[in-house]
């Protein structure tokens, strides 16, 4: 995100209130405006054209038709994003850029298979069980695939620091979707939800279309080799494991009380509980902001750091290499406490207005005794996965998959057994694997700190690996010349052992 840190440096140099303010505006537009403009949207289309005024049934089709479309586009890009993002800055530092276009779309058709592997099951299950119309439940399939493209080619994107970019896609597809909306409700005579859900639909599928545009803009040459990149996929299968896990993690409690009595079923095909799925979005939206701290401070201060250490490895001597080393991890400690001071005072502040006014717009009742314990889980969760995007930096695979595993697992296993608490403690589980993945993530970073020459100065190998016999252990015999290397590859193991030395 190197983008983002050359300008948010510029801005914070003047050291001004305002400065903070433009800096902390501009970092929210190119991380969480797509986010927050698709939101905003949907709450104002159904402000527009009625929605409340639709049958009970409908609404609740067409909220659960959004909400599963966004959960299952996120679900079926998690185990590629990681490797696919991994190959492709690869293939950039190599000035490989003929290699990318394969990489786009060996990526592309895995991810959209793996979609409509989960999708077209449902989507028939949803007509011939649910009985909802065809037009209907193909236009939110049609969503689906469209979101699911326009997350995967975030990530290219993303990859050539274009942030801009998608944030202003991410406008022009919006805005188009409202007034569409307009159009099919008022001119064209169409229903509330199905003008909605169709405006949506080409709006997601105009941002994918504008991407695509932009990365076939950058990269012309197309070189066809598509094995270098499943080959990435055996080579880096932590990678796919962190991200599906965390990923999952995300939506695991949810779906343990979508089990519960508390649920509802929509026609025999949606389930989903809806003060505990209100209650996470809540507390999702209170802790937000910690992504946009984190990657303003990561770019102002510990690249900085980063750089140092890696120039007194090249050159420097080895008092530089160990001052340099103890100010990386010191600022890496640094990094995570500001990031948990700061967080925590507008989490409070957001807390405290959400308690007082949120009342007064219909949530209140469970979703509100639900939300402060989830609001803590969260909390602790994005400084989690702050601290995961750290052992990226240093290598350390075993340790984020660690990290997300028992995030994972903890959460599922704890959330289960909230089912039977009272309401308040419905979110432990969230609490309970946040900080269990917190914990393993920050033993792991003191792991790394331990073993950081040793990752750095002994990763070679001596001998060039390869299949087949041993080789002898015999390098050097007794007349004072060394063995050749096809005696040692035709010498027998024992009478190697028992040479001279």
């Amino acid at each position: 995100m190197a983008g983002i840190g050359v300008k948010l440096n510029h801005i914070f140099e003047k050291r001004s209130l305002t400065a903070n303010l433009v800096g902390f505006i501009y970092g929210s537009a190119m991380t969480i405006a797509p986010m927050m403009l698709v939101i905003g949207v949907i709450l104002l289309m159904e402000w527009l054209l009625g929605f409340n005024t639709v049958g009970y049934d409908m609404r609740e089709l067409f909220s659960c038709t959004v909400l599963y479309i966004f959960i299952f586009a996120l679900l079926t890009a998690s185990p590629f994003n990681a490797v696919l993002s991994k190959y492709m800055q690869d293939a950039i530092f190599e000035e490989r850029y003929q290699d990318i276009l394969p990489c786009y779309h060996i990526g592309l058709a895995m991810n959209i298979f793996l979609s409509c592997l989960l999708g077209i099951p449902f989507c028939l299950w949803e007509h011939f069980v649910g009985g909802v119309a065809v037009s209907y439940v193909f236009t939110g399939f049609c969503g689906y695939i469209s979101l699911v493209l326009v997350f995967y080619t975030m990530i290219y994107l993303s990859i050539c620091k274009d942030y801009g970019r998608i944030s202003l896609y991410f406008l022009i597809g919006m805005t188009v979707t409202f007034l569409l909306s307009l159009v099919l409700r008022y001119m064209a005579r169409w229903g509330v939800t199905q003008s909605m859900l169709m405006a949506l639909v080409i709006g997601f599928f105009l941002i994918a279309v504008l991407e695509y545009a932009t990365i076939r803009r950058y990269f012309i040459q197309n070189s066809n080799r598509f094995w270098p990149v499943l080959r990435y996929f055996g080579r880096f299968w932590k990678l796919i494991v962190v991200n599906f896990f965390y990923t999952f993690g995300l939506y695991v409690h949810n779906f343990v009380f979508w089990t519960t009595e508390l649920r509802m079923v929509v026609v025999r095909s949606f389930v989903c509980c809806q003060p505990y799925d209100m209650a996470t979005c809540l507390a999702m939206f209170t802790n937000i902001s910690a992504t946009v701290i984190f990657i303003a401070r990561m770019e102002m201060h510990f690249h900085e750091k980063y750089k140092a250490y890696s120039e007194a490895v090249i050159g420097g001597k080895l008092a530089d290499i160990q001052s340099a080393k103890r100010k990386l991890f010191r600022e890496v400690g640094n990094e995570l406490m500001d990031l948990a001071r700061i967080q925590f005072i507008i989490s409070v502040v957001i807390y405290l207005l959400a308690i007082v006014l949120l009342p007064r717009f219909g949530f209140a009742g469970m979703v509100m005794r639900i939300y402060p314990c989830l609001a803590v889980g969260y909390f602790i969760l994005f400084i989690m996965y702050s601290g995961i995007l750290f052992l990226y930096y240093f290598n350390d695979m075993n340790g984020a998959v660690m990290t997300a595993v028992s995030f994972f697992v903890v959460t599922w296993l704890v959330s289960i057994f909230a089912t039977g608490l009272s309401e308040i403690w419905y979110g432990i589980g969230v609490v309970a694997g946040s900080f269990v993945g917190y914990s393993v993530m920050y033993h792991r970073l003191r792991w790394v700190e331990r073993r950081m020459d040793a990752q750095v100065f002994c990763q070679g190998n001596l001998i060039k690996r390869n299949r087949g016999p041993k080789p002898t252990a015999k390098v050097y015999q007794s007349d004072g010349h060394f063995a050749r290397e096809d005696d040692r590859q035709q010498e027998p193991p024992l009478q190697a052992a028992g040479g001279q030395s």
